[in-house]
């Protein structure tokens, strides 16, 4: 049975919470933290003017509380109500946020859908839920540790509006998580006659991780299937999940895999272009250097022109860890591409992350090569091998033919 993608309609969240272009931070943080968001629609008029959002506070902390939210707007993704799933999934990938606003016909806030939306109706989409947590998972790069003061965290804001990091102790041990709404009871603290609350003293930047990550983490084993992580992620409401094997952590599952998978498996509009591949980088996020992206996106163009020799790709998904803070300096580099023969991986521990992403993509082609080369196989053999009664008949051919035996079976 075919299940029909839902639409903005389907997953949006009707007359979300909104604030005056006026508001405070202080009233938007604290609205954050009480109801668990990490974004807010911004009213002028009636009209939606933008988005203010934990992330573009949490980079601005030398701001005053009593600062005008209409001072951090960002511009959020839009949709209408018809707006498919996948459609939503790859506008918020490409805009790197959490939420898209949906709009009506006279441009009216009429609801918001979040990352959070979409992963809630995973397990009811057979073609992604039936996945494996393996296939989507990404590496571990960096891991806090829980004794390392909270203002270590403000660096790492972007991967923490993309998933929690993994809270480690002196031995290495998994203890916990820390992700940005934990960040938000450090960064949100309420004032009682102009003082800072009695119960915090000294610096917010110097409490430590281990006393406001959530334990245990939350994790799943692998082999657990992508419908029943995201209904655990959507029940404990958290935006990703740590993959064990044999009780260590291999990787991690968060929205963004989530919504990579249904970016990954949807079929472009207007036929199978090169240019209808979306391509997702991780681990280079601030990077002062245009540069680099620039040359990663050459070297990523100029494999997935080879890869398609062979198979339809839709869906690159490139994880760079770095081992040193220089240009293009030793690296781990993770591929995962999504094509319309499955699913393909690879990875590579390279002195330098240009030539290990070329290595890859060469791999990845090498292997749509032999997929492609196997199917064609396949299909040989199965015409050759068609049994004779189950060979086209050609009803008056066979008729002259018995005649001319003498044959009539009739």
């Amino acid at each position: 049975m075919v299940v029909a993608w839902p639409n903005a309609r389907d997953l949006m969240t009707p007359k979300p919470i909104t604030l005056p272009s006026d508001a405070q931070l202080s009233r938007a943080l604290g609205l954050m933290r009480s109801k668990g968001i990490h974004e807010l629609p911004v009213m002028k008029k009636k009209q939606l003017v933008g988005l203010i959002t934990f992330e573009t506070i949490a980079r601005r902390t030398n701001l005053p509380l009593t600062t005008k939210v209409e001072h951090l707007l960002t511009l959020p993704p839009t949709a209408t109500v018809s707006t498919s799933f996948a459609e939503i999934a790859e506008q918020l990938l490409a805009a790197g946020m959490r939420a898209a606003a949906v709009l009506g016909k006279k441009g009216e806030l009429v609801g918001l859908v979040s990352r959070s939306d979409l992963v809630r109706a995973i397990p009811g989409l057979p073609t992604i839920a039936r996945h494996r947590v393996e296939e989507i998972m990404s590496p571990i790069g960096i891991m806090v540790r829980e004794d390392e003061p909270c203002g270590q965290l403000f660096g790492q804001i972007r991967i923490l509006e993309e998933h929690p990091l993994p809270v480690i102790d002196r031995k290495g041990r998994l203890t916990g998580a820390v992700g940005v709404s934990d960040l938000g009871r450090v960064l949100w603290i309420p004032t009682v006659g102009g003082k800072k609350d009695a119960a915090t003293s000294g610096s917010i930047t110097q409490v430590q991780v281990k006393t406001i990550m959530h334990s245990p983490a939350l994790t799943v084993e692998k082999g657990t299937t992508v419908g029943a992580a995201a209904e655990l992620m959507s029940g404990q409401k958290v935006s990703s999940v740590f993959v064990l094997e044999g009780g260590k952590p291999t990787g991690i599952v968060s929205q963004t895999d989530l919504l990579g998978l249904a970016v990954g498996g949807a079929e472009p509009a207007g036929g199978s272009k090169l240019g209808d591949v979306y391509v997702q980088v991780h681990g280079l996020r601030g990077s002062g250097d245009p540069t680099i992206l620039t040359e990663i996106d050459r070297v990523v163009a100029k494999g997935l022109r080879h890869i398609s020799r062979h198979v339809r790709p839709t869906f690159l998904s490139l994880d760079i860890t770095p081992h040193a803070t220089h240009r293009s300096g030793d690296a781990t580099v993770s591929v995962r591409l999504h094509t319309d023969h499955g699913i393909f991986y690879a990875s590579k521990d390279g002195w330098n992350f240009y030539a290990g992403i070329t290595d890859l993509l060469d791999e990845l082609s090498e292997q749509a090569r032999r997929v492609h080369d196997a199917s064609r196989d396949r299909r040989r053999r199965s015409a050759k091998q068609v049994p004779v009664d189950e060979m086209p008949v050609d009803a008056e051919l066979e008729a002259q033919l018995r005649r001319v035996s003498g044959r009539d079976d009739d």
